[in-house]
């Protein structure tokens, strides 16, 4: 079976061994000021970002963050909480320790060069009343802040919480996931909606905590603020409290139980990105950037580590029987896709080692890699450096299946996140890839870890199987802006026999607009090869690769209204168009495109058209009012960058689209 990712499959290892790292003296470039009274003013190396730390009059830790020289963070608190001692408060800070960094790498995900350019500040600190002294580290990129604290100890440390927050210079558009049920700070899986900085305490039926990110849109058109983390290993993972007056502070899981964490605290980077326009915020690679190099010696062999598309019967059918995975094995080859996933049940099987063995034997005379499913509480054990687990990943090995899927953490406490951690490492070792399910949102360990493909902490079209609800155009629109700019999520696009509102344009151009290195389609594959209308589309999904060499978002994107994002794989670009509920013509943004002409194949709203009974189809569950949906219309023509061409999009419409230069 040809494979569309065989070139980039390769540049993982460029990730490890290529590294340039070169790091100068603070005489070198002039990016902090001393203002006296233990204040400093730290700059990006463009300027426009501009980080003020400093004492207040009462003895307190603070920060204050400016963009292009508008105010988006005011006196906000700092200070870590170990052993019931605020090390914020009653503090002197000293002279900091400056180094200039600059260094290149790749991701799975993004196999093109990034730059990791930035100046680290590293302050003393001295806690007055317990002499407790530590390190207070900053990053300050030209699109964003980052900071940590490092308390080093032989002992063992109970952090009681941070003190870390981030007080809003204005009352702003904020952006978060909602929903209406325990599951919110569970699964990390909600509706993006928004609200004031001023009604975030109040706005949430689940109370004032919200997980990460919160982004912002800063006023007069003054770009975007996102807050979030990265790098979370070996602590718990950081929510954010909205604590009043335009005010978010740290908050954690364990809550006043604290957490234990042994030796040196080293916090995961409390980040603060900056972008002018909704193209940079996509294309910051701030998250990653905060995340070590891969272990040379773990990743010493990447081989393994390949990007791809699967199949999925869980969601399309629900079958779990042996048989049954052969055939979705067969479909998947049929689609030319890399992946087919045995999901929960298979351990009911009659000797079900043995039969996933016989499901992996034959995706491998098919070279399809099979994934298969478990739950966490199976294997969440940190006895004997995660036996079971280990007990567990080799039977994986042995079975040769590809990968694992780990599903129900469940939360982000540091126990969870020590599981992930260990999940990653262990299989990293037998040549396993993992995606997390039921779980936090990407921090950037895909950096250090490239074995992880994708994770959840996303709400995805999963939701239009069960009884809470089918998801909008609006939410749909926000994800690559909110969630997806963090890195890769686990979506499981295009559902065909249960849209909700969407058509099925909006459908098909989803699986290029969210990012996955791996992308899971949902839809059963006699559906998208079958059905008469959705095999129209079937020449532009086989085309749709999961890494990119280039992204742009195009002009008139809105969170939570209006998508049209280009990227471009090797010469070809995919354009996607999302739309929400209100229909609208859009004149198609060819900006990205060079001088050429392209040939354009595109699925586009059929308005007009007769509906698809979504009752004929294979799903039929929930679709309560949703019974039928508007199908695409796919055709072909000649463009290039002055065309002036319109698209009509459906509410809750899309157009998707693949460009291939005329030879």
């Amino acid at each position: 079976m040809t494979n569309i990712f065989s070139i980039k499959r390769t540049l993982i290892s460029v990730a490890i061994v290529s590294s340039l790292f070169a790091v100068t003296g603070c005489s070198q470039i002039a990016t902090t000021t001393n203002t006296g009274n233990d204040s400093f003013v730290l700059k990006s190396h463009d300027k426009n970002t501009l980080v003020d730390v400093f004492v207040g009059d009462t003895g307190r830790l603070q920060y204050k963050v400016a963009f292009n020289n508008k105010p988006v963070i005011e006196a906000s608190d700092l200070g870590i909480v170990i052993d019931g001692v605020d090390l914020g408060e009653s503090v002197t800070i000293g002279k900091p320790v400056i180094n200039n960094i600059d260094e290149s790498y790749t991701l799975v995900s993004k196999p093109e060069h990034i730059q990791n350019k930035y100046t680290r500040w590293a302050f003393p600190v001295e806690h007055t009343l317990s002499g407790t002294s530590y390190e207070l580290v900053f990053r300050v990129y030209d699109d964003g802040v980052a900071y940590r604290y490092i308390v080093k100890s032989d002992d063992t440390q109970l952090i009681n919480g941070e003190s870390s927050s981030w007080t809003m210079a204005n009352n702003l558009k904020t952006w978060f996931f909602e929903r209406n049920s325990n599951w919110k700070l569970m699964s990390y899986a909600g509706v993006w909606t928004n609200a004031t900085t001023e009604e975030m305490p109040t706005i949430s039926s689940q109370g004032p905590i919200q997980g990460t990110p919160l982004v912002f849109e800063l006023p007069n058109d003054g770009g975007y603020a996102t807050i979030t983390k990265a790098a979370l290993y070996n602590y718990s993972g950081m929510r954010l409290e909205a604590i009043g007056k335009k005010t978010f502070k740290a908050n954690f899981t364990e809550g006043d139980k604290g957490f234990y964490v042994e030796g040196d605290v080293v916090t995961p980077w409390r980040v603060t990105l900056l972008a002018d326009n909704l193209n940079e915020l996509v294309n910051s690679n701030v998250i990653t950037n905060l995340n070590p190099a891969p272990d040379a010696e773990i990743f010493k062999d990447t081989t393994y580590i390949k990007p791809g598309r699967s199949v999925w019967s869980w969601m399309s059918s629900h079958v779990i029987e042996k048989n049954d995975q052969k055939k979705y094995v067969d479909k998947a080859n049929e689609l030319a896709f890399e992946y087919s996933i045995i999901d929960d049940g298979w351990k009911l099987w009659d000797k079900p080692w043995e039969s996933v063995a016989e499901v992996t034997a034959h995706g491998k005379k098919n070279d399809v890699g099979v994934w298969v499913w478990v739950d966490s509480k199976d294997i969440n054990f940190p006895a004997g450096d995660y036996i079971v687990m280990q007990e567990y990943f080799d039977k994986v090995k042995a079975s040769g299946a590809a990968g694992i899927k780990i599903d129900f953490m469940n939360n982000e406490s540091k126990f969870s996140v020590d599981f992930e951690i260990a999940a990653l490492t262990l299989a990293a070792k037998r040549g396993l890839l993992i995606n997390f399910h039921g779980c936090h949102a990407a921090t950037g360990e895909a950096r250090t870890y490239p074995n992880e493909l994708t994770r959840e902490g996303i709400r995805g079209i999963e939701v239009n199987h069960h009884k809470q609800g089918h998801l909008d155009g609006a939410h749909n629109t926000a994800l690559p802006f909110t969630r997806l700019a963090l890195g890769n999520g686990d979506y499981t696009p295009l559902y065909y026999s249960n849209p909700g509102d969407t058509t099925w344009a909006h459908q098909l151009s989803t699986a290029i607009a969210f990012q996955s290195a791996m992308q899971i389609y949902a839809e059963h594959p006699d559906v998208i090869m079958s059905h008469p209308v959705a095999k129209k589309g079937l020449n532009i999904l086989k085309q749709i690769p999961t890494v990119w060499d280039e992204v742009n978002v195009l002009k008139e994107s809105k969170i939570g209204e209006f998508s049209a994002i280009a990227k471009r794989s090797g010469d070809k670009w995919f354009l996607s168009v999302l739309n929400s509920k209100a229909p609208r013509e859009y004149q198609l943004d060819l900006s990205f495109l060079d001088k050429r002409k392209y040939n354009v194949e595109f699925a586009r709203d059929d308005i007009g058209a007769e509906l698809i009974d979504l009752s004929t189809l294979k799903e039929r569950k929930y679709l309560r009012e949703h019974t039928k949906a508007l199908p695409f219309h796919v055709g072909k023509t000649t463009l290039t960058k002055q065309s002036n061409y319109n698209i009509q999009l459906a509410s809750d419409g899309g157009y998707a689209a693949v460009f291939t230069p005329v030879k």
